[in-house]
């Protein structure tokens, strides 16, 4: 261990020598590396945690910069996948930490691989429908899991411990109906980003340390710019679909092929059948029909008033469009069906 790198967190009573070296041979993951993502992911680096995996769907854009500290103006220019851009940063702040980058789209299929082996899982994710899988997985396998959500200057966080605390479906038994604010329809500051994060990763740690009994146990929530805090204590609900009659309705499920981005004007399309992909043979296919940029990553195809963005595992994001059935037309006449 490079004393000198943790020296002001090792005289931190809490964490100490012994603290720091367990820090080390830790391992967290983090669904989701977009604003929360990389405050969590910066954190957590800087901090000693010794493997963490990152897990991200989209690729960098310059909307993206104000907020999500990890990525710069070469990444939106190039399009990287947010989960390469951040584990590169992170990779040249602390050579000490295994930094894993993987480009994928939680989903029931792959969330169980994703989360196995790893001791506490934080919440960057974007939806509710993603949220209520993993509490599924992290009740199913008894994993240790910080829900984080943010829009506009409001934040709040809650720390699950299967078994022992309210799971998400406890507190939200079913997901909101109707429109509801997001940060792509109402905005959002860095700071309620930043205080949502610090939460999370504080909770992670004390799970990291083995400090349970100084988890904060309650749904915090906060308006920074109001300077309005909120306190729930949810109590366990011993009829909860999930946590009581562990009935994993999400992770069980044959999802759709298609999620609407909102906000966005577009629609990310998964493959009926999963697959893999040759970008270098899809471009060459691609190029008489209309413009083609790619990396080693993902192919950005520009055709009639559609952006398609490819990545290698099928998936793609259909810009130009809102509507799936228009979308996945698109996805078909030059991906395939």
């Amino acid at each position: 261990m490079n004393r000198e790198k943790y020296s002001r967190q090792i005289l931190f009573p809490p964490i100490g020598a012994e603290g720091q070296e367990k820090l080390l041979a830790s391992r967290a993951v983090i669904l989701g590396c977009g604003a929360l993502g990389t405050a969590q992911a910066n954190a957590l680096t800087r901090a000693g945690v010794g493997t963490l995996r990152i897990v991200d769907r989209d690729f960098v854009e310059e909307s993206n910069l104000q907020r999500q500290i990890l990525f710069d103006e070469a990444d939106a220019r190039e399009r990287l996948p947010k989960a390469i851009a951040a584990a590169r940063k992170l990779n040249q702040i602390n050579s000490e930490v295994k930094v894993e980058g993987v480009v994928e789209d939680v989903d029931n299929r792959n969330i169980e691989k994703l989360v196995s082996g790893f001791q506490v899982v934080l919440d960057a994710t974007d939806n509710f429908e993603a949220r209520y899988l993993l509490n599924e997985a992290a009740v199913k396998h008894r994993l240790p899991w910080v829900y984080g959500a943010v829009v506009a200057s409001y934040g709040m966080s809650m720390t699950i411990l299967p078994e022992s605390t309210a799971c998400l479906a406890c507190l939200f038994p079913a997901a909101p109906e109707g429109a509801h604010e997001t940060c792509d329809t109402a905005g959002v500051i860095s700071p309620a980003v930043s205080w949502v994060a610090a939460i999370q990763v504080t909770e992670a740690l004390k799970i990291l340390l083995g400090r349970r009994h100084e988890l904060h146990g309650a749904m915090l929530a906060y308006d920074i710019w109001k300077n309005q805090l909120q306190e729930i204590r949810p109590p366990k609900d011993p009829q909860c679909r999930v946590c009581g009659a562990r009935e994993f309705a999400y992770l069980n499920r044959t999802g759709p092929t298609h999620t609407s981005l909102c906000g966005r004007d577009s629609v990310q399309i998964h493959a009926a059948v999963p697959r893999q992909l040759d970008l270098a043979d899809l471009r060459a296919r691609l190029e008489p029909f209309g413009r083609v940029r790619a990396n080693e990553f993902l192919l950005v195809f520009a055709v009639d008033a559609y952006e398609l963005t490819v990545f290698s595992d099928g998936r793609a994001i259909v810009k130009g469009t809102p509507d799936p059935a228009v979308a996945r037309s698109v996805y078909a006449k030059y991906i395939g069906a």
